[in-house]
């Protein structure tokens, strides 16, 4: 559980400055689930440089509460929870100073948005919260007021989540929280675990990742997993503390965050899944009479496919079924019949290369706009799908052919500008699982929005 909090402060000496507004939002690391906000009298004056920053001058909190008569919400809104916030020493040390007048010793564990972007989103010309926060492509209002920043801060730390591959901060969350009973820990879990579709990590009590899967009911997926009497579900039940998640909303980036975070993180019970599994490819090469042939080969990382399958049964249908759907008469060895029957059943219509009469250029010109449907040889294109709520959309970016990682955005300019597009997506390598489970997922679902990229501008 986190805390996001932003405080505006009178200004003037080092621990001498007194709260003048201050905004705390309870974030369980997917929605918002309670908050406060409110003015307050530093029973001292504002200095005049802040005023002007800020826009709160004294006559506004004559009537507000002071510190004291908050206190109490504070402690409890904050309580068993990482207190977030964009340079977290300056908010944190305010806070301390506030409840230490008051004779209270407030402790809480800290996270700061400017040490994790440094990390996280690297080469930033300025991490100031305005600036960083514009970069990106996330709205902004009421700059310098606790509320506008803190709802900023709050945007930004869920971009930070996505990008953390490595998990460093879940798993520092899930160290950190108090244990709880191990009795009835099986139970909790799931009922703690929504219905969505995302990727799910389960953890051990030191918070180390032990498995990570993916599904589109995570809730479902998970009774599964606990309901099991296998060797490994029996260990997983054994061993696990706690499962967090990430809404993904889309189905193919749940898939492509499961594919890159297992080889990154290695757990334990993840083994099968940390090389690739597409052991199948699909090549192109030219018969002796010039025409194109595809032909499906055990997959080598030092020849060029077209795309990948997970076994060669996989493969077959689907060349069976794109060249019945494109009139391609060419069987999969490159010998043809002669009758226009290619893999032992009648396409639709013969053109003629079966038995060479039709043109080589012509028919491979036909093959090479196949190939082009199901593959996104360098193409700069950006695949839009469904997001994690209504009001957003998730984006998959693809550059000169090469996957470059996804994002969600909210604003139809965070796509239409390379810069930031290229900013807000959580980067992911270009390795042969990504590209198959791209193309697998096209091919699948072809009423997906895919736009074209202009990189130039």
């Amino acid at each position: 559980m986190y805390t996001i909090i932003d405080i505006e402060t009178t200004g003037g000496k080092y621990n001498e400055e007194g709260i003048t507004e201050i905004a705390i939002y309870r974030f369980d690391g997917h929605e918002i689930v309670d908050q406060f906000i409110s003015l307050v009298n530093p029973e001292r004056p504002i200095q005049p440089f802040v005023v002007n920053l800020t826009g709160i001058n004294n006559d506004m909190l004559r009537n507000a509460p002071k510190f004291y008569e908050i206190a109490k919400r504070i402690v409890e809104i904050t309580s068993n929870s990482i207190i977030v916030a964009h340079n977290a020493l300056f908010d944190y040390r305010i806070l301390r100073t506030e409840f230490s007048r008051l004779g209270f010793d407030f402790d809480r564990k800290t996270l700061c948005t400017v040490t994790l972007s440094q990390a996280l989103i690297p080469d930033q010309k300025s991490y100031s919260l305005g600036k960083l926060v514009r970069s990106l492509g996330i709205p902004l209002s009421g700059r310098h007021r606790a509320d506008g920043d803190a709802q900023a801060t709050l945007k930004l730390f869920k971009l930070l989540l996505s990008k953390d591959l490595k998990k460093t901060i879940i798993s520092e969350t899930v160290k950190s929280e108090p244990k709880r009973h191990v009795d009835s820990k099986l139970l909790r879990i799931i009922e703690d675990t929504p219905s969505v579709t995302g990727v799910y990590y389960m953890h051990k009590e030191n918070g180390k990742i032990i498995y990570i899967g993916k599904s589109k009911n995570i809730k479902k997926r998970l009774t599964q997993h606990f309901t099991n009497d296998n060797r490994k579900s029996k260990q997983l039940q054994k061993e696990v503390v706690r499962v967090t998640y990430e809404n993904t909303g889309s189905e193919l980036l749940a898939l492509l965050k499961e594919n890159e975070e297992i080889k990154i993180n290695k757990p334990r019970y993840n083994r099968a899944l940390r090389k690739t599994i597409f052991s199948q490819a699909l090549y192109q090469t030219v018969d002796k009479n010039g025409y194109f042939v595809l032909k499906i080969g055990k997959a080598d990382g030092r020849k060029k496919a077209i795309t990948t399958f997970s076994n060669i049964q996989q493969g077959k249908h689907f060349v069976n079924r794109i060249m019945d759907k494109y009139d391609l008469c060419q069987k999969l060895t490159g010998e043809h019949t002669g009758n226009g029957n290619c893999f032992n059943y009648t396409i639709k219509k013969c053109h003629g290369a079966c038995i060479q009469e039709e043109e080589p250029e012509t028919y491979n010109a036909r093959v090479q706009e196949l190939i082009d449907r199901y593959t996104f040889e360098n193409q700069n294109i950006a695949i839009i799908d469904r997001g994690r709520n209504i009001d957003e959309n998730s984006v998959v970016l693809i550059e000169e052919g090469q996957f470059k990682g996804f994002g969600f955005f909210n604003l139809n300019h965070q796509i239409q500008h390379i810069e930031i597009l290229r900013t807000i997506i959580t980067p992911m390598s270009h390795n042969r699982d990504a590209k198959h489970i791209i193309q697998n997922y096209l091919r699948k679902n072809k009423r997906l929005k895919i736009i074209e990229i202009d990189t130039n501008t």
